[in-house]
């Protein structure tokens, strides 16, 4: 089995064969290097050939992938909250209510 697959900075890929999970982090500009980062953190780079003869497959972003990364701010993980959460002026003090 070769992959089919093209890389895509973001994207999440599973090397079937070793059972590796990597993101794809770089591609130069004349498609033929791709850099690559493991779930580990360890960096690692591929030739455009060796990605077509390997066995990479899409996958969802594993849970703990941030991990490896080290100290990440909320905005890089992709997602952030936006609302500012303030009281509401209309909502009641419970604090008389309850013994």
């Amino acid at each position: 089995m070769t992959t089919i697959t093209d890389p895509v900075i973001g994207r999440w890929y599973k090397d079937l064969e070793n059972d590796l999970k990597f993101i794809v982090v770089a591609i130069e500009d004349d498609g033929d290097n791709i850099e690559v980062q493991y779930i580990d953190g360890d960096i690692s780079e591929y030739d455009h050939d060796s990605w077509y003869n390997s066995t990479f497959d899409f996958i969802e972003a594993p849970e703990d992938w941030s991990a490896p990364f080290g100290e990440i701010e909320t905005d890089d993980l992709g997602y952030s909250d936006p609302d500012e959460h303030k009281p509401n002026k209309d909502d009641k003090d419970l604090a008389g209510w309850l013994d």
